[in-house]
């Protein structure tokens, strides 16, 4: 893997544990050579990992609407911004530039972008493993709903065992890296790996 998407909160939480985690991924990103691909603010926990793989030595690549950076959001320390129209044009240069994506703590904009990601890999759009860094539980309840989907028949039993879950950065990375490269030969079963 040489880039990963993270999509995450434009706020940094209730819990100083939301931007540690941010924090500690963005340095283990950065020493492992892995290009941060993200949402291209500077605030919430966005704002965090970029700062954080920057002041690692690592490249951080972001990509924003121009309306987002007329409302002064925009970060402009990073290796590369890419400046686009629209949230469709925003969501789709982060997948064409990303190998695998995480989805760490965050709000709507969050979910809607990491459930685009899982139902582009189920449509056979893309096939790119997917990641969800459990930050303290914070998905344990999607997972929940998640199996719930499966239990009511809306949910292929397969796609639900491809999403990789962890609560640690290094567990994450190691579990993504090892998934992604499975994941070039065949769509496999994330639980094993």
């Amino acid at each position: 893997m040489k880039s990963i998407a993270v999509f995450c909160g434009a706020n940094t939480g209730h819990k100083s544990m939301y931007a540690e985690a941010a924090t500690a991924l963005g340095q283990l990103m950065a020493e492992q050579g892995i290009k941060l691909v993200f949402g291209g603010g500077k605030v919430g926990l966005m704002g965090t990992i970029a700062d954080a793989i920057l002041a690692a030595s690592g490249e951080a690549v972001g990509v924003i609407p121009q309306s987002l950076v007329d409302r002064e959001v925009a970060h402009t320390g990073l290796t590369k911004l890419h400046v686009v129209k629209t949230m469709h044009e925003r969501k789709a240069l982060m997948a064409a530039e990303s190998d695998a994506f995480i989805a760490m703590p965050g709000g709507f904009g969050t979910l809607d972008e990491i459930n685009e990601i899982i139902t582009w890999n189920q449509l056979g759009i893309i096939r790119k493993p997917v990641a969800f860094y459990n930050v303290g539980g914070y998905f344990d309840t999607f997972m929940q709903q998640v199996a719930h989907g499966v239990a009511e028949g809306f949910i292929q039993p397969e796609y639900q065992k491809s999403l990789v879950v962890a609560t640690e950065a290094n567990v994450l990375l190691e579990k993504l890296g090892r998934y992604a490269a499975a994941c070039a030969k065949d769509w496999v079963d994330a639980e094993r790996i």
